[in-house]
């Protein structure tokens, strides 16, 4: 069996700014506190959610010294190190690998796509430069790019390679990649709507959006606890909304409604729509939900 790097909810962070569009390192330990006390199990930093593509070198840098620090072990730290380049992957990926990281997650190449062969020499490449356990990242609704099953078997025969989190929204695609990997590749749920659906089948767990608001819920959803169906169905309608517009746009606005100052995202990501906004706030006053970092 590969190595699991996280069972349960692993949290894929926002990157919080200053008003000037500065990260915001204050809140971000505050936020990293909130997550481990509540029962996360893993940070996923500088991934979609994390607004990678807008961070600088630079930027990259301090944040993941910052939050290797400061967790000190007691979670796994993801560090997302993808590129539609294959150099500038094994690049990123050795930085965080000197940087203390735990793992990486590593999307698809984006952009100028590749085909089926080209993802699994992609990931080799990476692979063969790193000793760092892999989490191989599928969600073809932002690359254009969808990972077959017979590929995630060809990719499950690397060492490494330890998981997938897959978000391409097709439950029979996952069966049969699990079918044909077994326990040479883990799979973790990239919708947490998902999550249920997805461990029934063989997924230990999800890196969620939701839990950067509910961190427990998502722990008690993704470790499907006794009441892991009541709180799928109780709070799937925030789950929804997170992902009314372009993540992480509503998942930071909710966030700071909440009194939370993670900034606005940067460009070109902008602001809410009034509707948007209107639906988001209504369904954390149904839910009654206050965040005390």
């Amino acid at each position: 069996m590969k190595k699991v790097l996280f069972q349960g909810s692993a949290t894929a962070l926002v990157t919080p700014f200053h008003g000037d569009g500065s990260v915001n390192y204050d809140v971000l330990s505050k936020l990293i506190e909130f997550q481990i006390k509540n029962g996360t199990q893993g940070l996923v930093i500088l991934g979609t959610t994390g607004e990678s593509p807008t961070i600088s070198c630079e930027e990259r840098e301090k944040i993941i010294k910052t939050i290797v620090s400061q967790v000190n072990k007691r979670i796994p730290v993801i560090v997302g190190t993808g590129s539609n380049c294959t150099r500038v992957a094994i690049e990123l990926t050795n930085n965080a690998e000197s940087l203390g990281a735990d793992g990486v997650l590593i999307v698809t190449p984006f952009y100028n796509k590749c085909s089926q062969s080209g993802i699994v020499k992609h990931y080799s490449a990476i692979s063969s430069k790193t000793r760092l356990p892999i989490i191989v990242y599928n969600v073809p609704s932002r690359t254009g790019v969808n990972i077959n099953p017979e590929t995630y078997k060809e990719l499950s025969k690397i060492g490494n390679i330890v998981a997938a989190k897959e978000a391409n929204g097709d439950i029979s695609s996952v069966i049969e990649t699990k079918y044909l990997c077994g326990d040479d590749l883990n799979i973790y749920s990239g919708n947490d709507d998902q999550t249920l659906p997805m461990i029934s089948i063989g997924a230990i767990g999800v890196i969620s959006v939701f839990s950067n608001i509910m961190p427990f819920e998502s722990q008690q959803i993704a470790s499907n606890s006794d009441n892991a169906k009541e709180l799928l169905m109780k709070y799937c309608d925030l789950m929804n909304d997170l992902f009314c517009d372009v993540n992480p746009i509503p998942v930071k606005y909710a966030m700071n409604y909440l009194g939370i100052n993670c900034g606005e995202c940067r460009l070109p990501l902008c602001s809410l729509s009034e509707s948007s906004k209107v639906k988001i706030e209504s369904t954390l006053k149904k839910h009654n939900i206050k965040i005390n970092l």
